[in-house]
């Protein structure tokens, strides 16, 4: 059972300081001083906030040659000041969810004891009520991020399937995810994760997290119709992934 952590601003790759410095960087001395930089943790942080990194990401063309950590922690970042969410930490957060859910693998709910890991929500909601105290508080994770990234990064497929499949929509996916991040937050595990002010920022402001991330799918990452398989969206990054 894996906790997910705001790290993504610990786990940038050498490719993705090569990159800072192609955008940022006029010389050999520059570079110098962009690499010592971004060893102190508040200037690390200023530079991550310059517009001119998320322009070049998104004018990039072809296979990206930096990690999933630094790719989706700039684009969240600024698509969450947009949206007034300023604490980087949560834009940390939601980034490292979006770098884990890059490998399908890791958007099923895997619980020990379990002799399959479970895909619907109607099965973890089903798990809670015999679940374990440990058990419970990862399910309860498990939904309230895979909420978020459904309703966030295929808020058109849930619509189309809401529309013609008669499928949830996207208040019950709202809902569900501010639910079980606000029921996360209050367990004893939370606070010993240091996770408790995050899901309860993420329960609060669920649905302008929801559509800070619908704006990065559709001005960013082009992945709004119904059908469109993940495998194209992180197919963009090379070996530093």
């Amino acid at each position: 059972m894996n906790v997910i952590q705001p790290n993504c601003r610990v786990q940038f790759t050498a490719e993705d300081i090569e990159f800072i410095i192609s955008v940022l960087g006029t010389g050999n001395r520059s570079a110098e001083s962009l690499v010592r930089l971004l060893a102190d943790e508040e200037a690390r942080d200023l530079i991550l906030d310059d517009g001119s990194l998320f322009q070049a990401l998104l004018d990039q063309r072809g296979c990206l040659r930096v990690s999933t950590h630094f790719y989706f922690y700039v684009l969240v970042r600024q698509v969450f000041k947009r949206s007034g969410i300023e604490d980087r930490v949560i834009a940390d957060y939601v980034a490292e969810v979006l770098a884990q859910y890059s490998q399908i693998e890791h958007t099923r709910c895997h619980v020990g004891g379990k002799p399959r890991p479970m895909d619907y929500f109607i099965d973890m909601l089903a798990a809670l009520q015999t679940a374990d105290d440990r058990t419970g508080f990862y399910i309860r994770t498990h939904i309230g991020n895979q909420s978020l990234f459904l309703s966030g990064i295929f808020p058109e497929r849930i619509r189309y399937r809401a529309e013609y499949k008669g499928a949830p929509d996207l208040k019950y996916y709202e809902e569900l995810g501010r639910t079980n991040f606000r029921a996360a937050s209050d367990h004893r595990l939370a606070h010993r994760y240091d996770l408790a002010a995050i899901f309860g920022t993420l329960a609060e402001r669920f649905r302008a997290t929801r559509l800070a991330l619908n704006e990065l799918t559709d001005r960013l990452l082009s992945i709004g119709d119904a059908e469109f398989p993940m495998s194209k969206l992180f197919g963009r990054f090379g070996p530093a992934n």
